[in-house]
């Protein structure tokens, strides 16, 4: 990057000029058209997800570099494409921007995204520029599908495991350290480190995918139900089982606690951090009982069967040594964008 050009603001280039910027980020054979056309092989189906990210709101100057910002709001997309069994074909980018923003800024946060996008082979093919009092990003991710393999949250049954993929509540133990420094002082260096970078850099889990479907190869075509855990462990369990009209009991002591946690928080913050911390992009899947057990050995640490399908509609936090009562668990107490 320029120097002499790090003190540039948007507002002295224009949009076309930050446009053109913007273009070598993508495949030059694929912008100059008024959209983009994307191929997918044959016998798949197009998958599309929005999703929109707002300063203050979703990142901060506080907490989030413009790298990082830009990476999670790649990751947070690809892991939506990730719950629904899709594999990423590309996205398009719309930003919303204060005239006052430096260009350099806006560049940073484009190479975090494709920081991102690169691991998987995914570019941004297009997108939009305008003029906005906060800033904003907009992403619209695609991608493709065999339609035997789509995820979806209205799949679970009766008996079903519930699986986790990793670790909940890391991202927002990194959020925390970020806001109040002070906390944790007795985590060591790579503690507080891996926390940080659980918040910063979160991995869609779309290294799930293949290994899901190698376990599913030797049974007959059946539905799974899933979906990421960006709005919390919590909120994703009882999304699904909202869809698919059923009810579901977690083991309490199954759910893994990074032992870091025990340096700062009590049993029941480093749970309630689990449950409702949100943005750890983990996938939530249902499974038959044979298969989940198989995912979670493949996957390793933090992967865990954590509960089961019930019939009802109750979402049941169970404890099985009996030492904290039984809780039944609402979205209520979850994240929620414009709750009072």
């Amino acid at each position: 990057m320029n120097s002499n050009f790090s003190s540039q603001q948007v507002k002295d280039i224009g949009e076309q000029g930050l446009l053109e910027r913007l273009q070598r980020f993508c495949p030059p054979e694929i912008i100059g058209d008024d959209a983009a056309v994307l191929e997918t092989a044959p016998g798949k189906s197009l998958v599309v997800t929005t999703d929109v990210l707002v300063d203050g709101v979703h990142f901060s100057n506080l907490t989030t570099s413009p790298q990082d910002a830009g990476w999670r709001a790649a990751a947070a997309n690809l892991s939506d494409l990730a719950a629904m069994g899709a594999s990423p074909l590309g996205i398009t980018v719309g930003l919303g921007l204060p005239g006052e923003v430096k260009v350099s800024w806006v560049e940073r946060l484009y190479h975090g995204m494709t920081e991102c996008l690169q691991k998987y082979n995914t570019s941004i093919v297009g997108g939009d520029v305008v003029r906005s009092p906060v800033t904003t990003l907009a992403i619209t991710a695609f991608g493709q599908v065999n339609p035997s393999q789509i995820i979806r949250r209205s799949a679970a049954v009766v008996g079903d495991a519930i699986v986790i993929t990793g670790v909940h509540g890391a991202s927002h133990a990194g959020l925390e350290l970020l806001l109040h420094p002070e906390l944790g002082q007795n985590l060591k260096d790579v503690e507080r480190t891996a926390l940080i970078h659980a918040h910063q850099r979160p991995q869609p889990r779309l290294d799930v995918l293949p290994i899901l479907w190698e376990i599913l190869a030797s049974q007959c075509p059946i539905p799974i139900a899933g979906m990421d855990s960006s709005d919390g462990l919590a909120d994703a369990i009882i999304q699904i089982c909202r869809a698919s009209g059923v009810g579901a009991v977690l083991e309490r002591r199954q759910i893994f606690i990074p032992a870091a946690f025990d340096h700062w928080l009590t049993e029941e913050q480093a749970l309630a951090y689990a449950l409702y911390g949100g943005e750890d992009f983990e996938l939530v899947l249902c499974l038959p009982q044979e298969s989940a057990l198989a995912l979670v050995q493949h996957l390793g640490q933090g992967a865990a069967i954590v509960g089961n399908i019930t019939p009802g509609s109750t979402v049941l936090l169970h404890d099985e040594q009996k030492k904290f009562p039984d809780q039944v668990l609402s979205l209520s107490q979850g994240f929620q964008h414009f709750g009072q």
